[in-house]
């Protein structure tokens, strides 16, 4: 994934409604002309990408480079009630929240309204009349609820599994399923089954046996109990039910890949056909799955685990019907839970932002209004935000600034002194095939077929939700687009797709103070080039390195380079094993891993950069800081953050990105640069003997 992922910070957007209203879901490239706002136009605060005040210059840099760049903003903001941690990227999430939610609210009341925004002010009104939310209660769900309570047989589970997947979406009913592209052949998509059926975030919480995870594990079954008992179940009946989807989850996870296991793609890579997929779990009724969700007619899928399909074949024969029922109807209000009547939003908050994240309070319904908006709707929403903050200059700066980091990768592979010519050719020829899709897609997704109630919230979701499915199941059989995009304009985020051989910046992330037009090339390479780089770096990670120039799973690399990579990347596995998460969980540096390398070869790229950028420049210091230290500060400030005990352990177990920390330490002890320009000495903390220096890219 990305750099600056950060599972408490969600995607933030920003859209103007006199532009939205001149806007279809149809439209292209937006117009670009003006970025000033009109008068009583609301505008984001404004933040630069380096801020003195946020550092704490009482502790040496050298010391805890970390703490010297975010003390100050540290000390200056406190965790929000409602949030599970706080940092820089929330805070700009936030400012983005309270903007859009202005301008929502005007979408809401428009009398004169084209389609897109009747969708976008629908679809946030309906969020927001709380009244009706709560009137509706549990029976907004019902036609889930009657056709699981219809079922006749447990072979009946494959049809109703497939309407309720097009309904909820995911892969919390059982497992998953999805296209995907041919590992073998990139430019074909095809039809994929994934593990899941979990209601934990990950089988690790039912596996492991110490004394926390068993607490977890406790308090999980006082949360499926509860939501039987909303569902209307007597306290017995809901405990034994609860007990029953405990059974069948903890099945499901030991037989699943662990997050490590699923970063070695060649793990996941499981093609067969349907005579195939039916030898590994016969009960189930393939065929009907399918049919039922419309899927286009294929030869050939893949299964990622079949180890966890068979385990879901032998808890459909155990299990008698009556388990199944109730194994499904946890799981639809479960998926459902935070769009339904307060009692059940109450409970899914108070189990898994308060009790296994650490949040105090519930957010206030709007922002969750706003949310939602973005989730479900997102490139409606997007093409207004790119015409208010996206310039065509800000483009060319930001397509400027990779193909500089995309030479410095150039001249980093050409000069590897670990590396054969022969791998060298091929590491080049991927390096010139990666495609840079910079701000937005060049063609806007249509929700003209997805229906909007101002009055239904809930069948405003599963309407949007259905659009979503069956717009992903369409693509089986079909070439690959590769102008899709994973993530909406507004996002605050970036990544690196190892099939498409392709990196992403959307708009969002462009913006200060991530990206500051208004200051200098220094702190803008050490954040935003540092973002290109770490990208550019995950198609040549652990992970990433395992795909060709065409996106196809192939490995083009000589065995003696393999074993040369493996040994260096061992030595950053090495360090980030030793870093302590919270009390004494240590950093899963396997899981980790390809974020750890990214980390560091993304800031070596940016600094390359830099230099070759201001190479004819009269660089001077700023605020008592040389260029050097201003690239360095700049590059740690994006990682500002605090966080709560609680999320930070359950981080440590589904996040695959080291703590903020050490994304920052973790790097500048690995850059003499650094050393240099803070003049560190040997044996201080952040400074490490030449001979232990990790060297990747």
């Amino acid at each position: 994934m990305n750099r600056k992922l950060l599972s408490s910070v969600l995607s933030f957007v920003l859209i103007s409604v006199s532009l939205l209203l001149a806007q279809t879901p149809q439209a292209a490239h937006p117009q670009t002309q003006s970025l000033t706002p009109t008068p009583g136009e609301p505008v984001l605060p404004y933040s630069p990408s380096l801020d003195v005040t946020s550092m704490d210059k009482s502790v040496s840099p050298c010391v805890d480079f970390y703490q010297y760049s975010c003390g100050g903003w540290q000390k200056n903001n406190p965790i929000p009630p409602d949030q599970t941690s706080w940092s820089v990227y929330a805070k700009l999430y936030e400012d983005n929240l309270k903007f859009l939610r202005g301008i929502l609210e005007e979408a809401s009341r428009a009398k004169q309204r084209d389609a897109v925004t009747q969708k976008i002010g629908d679809f946030y009104g309906a969020c927001m009349d709380e009244t009706a939310v709560n009137r509706h209660g549990v029976a907004a769900i019902k036609p889930e609820l009657n056709e699981i309570a219809q079922l006749k047989s447990v072979r009946d589970l494959a049809p109703l599994a497939a309407r309720l997947r097009l309904d909820v979406g995911g892969g919390s009913l059982m497992f998953g399923s999805r296209s995907i592209q041919d590992p073998d052949n990139s430019e074909e998509q095809i039809a994929g089954i994934f593990q899941g059926g979990l209601g934990l975030p990950d089988r690790d919480y039912y596996t492991k046996e110490d004394a926390k995870s068993k607490e977890t594990r406790a308090r999980y079954l006082e949360h499926v109990q509860k939501v039987f008992e909303l569902l209307g179940d007597s306290p017995d009946a809901a405990k034994s039910n609860a007990d029953v989807v405990m059974k069948i989850e903890t099945a499901l996870a030991e037989a699943s890949l662990t997050r490590v296991e699923r970063r070695d793609p060649y793990k996941q890579k499981n093609k067969m056909n349907l005579a195939g997929l039916s030898s590994l779990a016969p009960d189930f009724d393939w065929a009907a799955y399918f049919k039922d969700m419309n899927a286009p007619s294929f030869s050939i899928l893949n299964v990622n685990s079949p180890t966890f399909l068979k385990a879901l074949n032998a808890q459909l024969a155990a299990e008698p019907l009556e388990n199944w029922k109730n194994y499904l109807r946890f799981h639809v209000a479960n998926s459902y839970a935070p769009y339904l009547s307060d009692p059940f939003v109450q409970e899914n908050f108070d189990f898994y932002r308060k009790y296994l994240r650490g949040a105090k309070e519930l957010q206030p319904r709007w922002k969750r209004c706003v949310e939602y908006t973005d989730n479900e709707l997102g490139e409606a929403l997007g093409q207004a935000y790119v015409r208010k903050v996206f310039s065509p200059e800000l483009k060319a700066s930001t397509l400027d600034m990779v193909r500089r980091i995309e030479d410095a990768m150039e001249l980093r592979i050409r000069q590897l002194d670990w590396m054969s010519p022969e791998t060298k050719q091929q590491a080049l020829l991927k390096l010139h095939s990666i495609r840079n899709k910079i701000g937005y897609p060049d063609k806007w997704r249509d929700y003209s077929s997805v229906h909007i109630a101002a009055n239904d919230f809930l069948g405003d979701v599963r309407n949007a939700t259905v659009f979503e499915s069956h717009r992903e199941i369409n693509k089986i059989g079909k070439p690959v687009d590769h102008g899709e995009w994973g993530m909406t304009p507004p996002t605050v985020n970036a990544y690196y797709n190892p099939p498409m051989n392709d990196i992403n910046f959307p708009a969002g992330v462009l913006q200060p103070p991530l990206y500051d037009a208004k200051l200098d090339d220094a702190p803008n390479y050490g954040d935003t080039g540092g973002t290109i780089g770490h990208e550019l770096t995950h198609g040549f990670d652990d992970e990433g390195r395992k795909y060709d120039a065409k996106g196809n799973l192939r490995d083009w690399w000589t065995p003696e380079d393999a074993k040369k990579f493996t040994e260096r990347t061992q030595c950053i596995e090495d360090q980030y094993a030793k870093y302590v998460v919270v009390d004494d969980v240590h950093i899963n540096s396997k899981l980790t891993l390809g974020e750890d390398v990214a980390d560091l070869g993304g800031e070596i790229l940016a600094y390359i950069a830099w230099k070759d950028a201001t190479k004819d420049k009269d660089l001077q210091p700023v605020d008592g800081l040389t260029p050097d230290q201003r690239f360095f500060v700049g590059f740690a400030q994006w990682a500002c953050e605090n966080d709560r005990p609680e999320d930070a352990r359950l981080r440590a177990i589904t996040d695959p990105h080291s703590p903020a920390q050490y994304r920052i330490n973790g790097v500048v002890v690995n850059m003499p640069q650094f050393s240099e320009a803070f003049s560190c000495k040997a044996g201080q903390p952040m400074v490490k003997p030449a001979d232990q220096v990790c060297r990747v890219w």
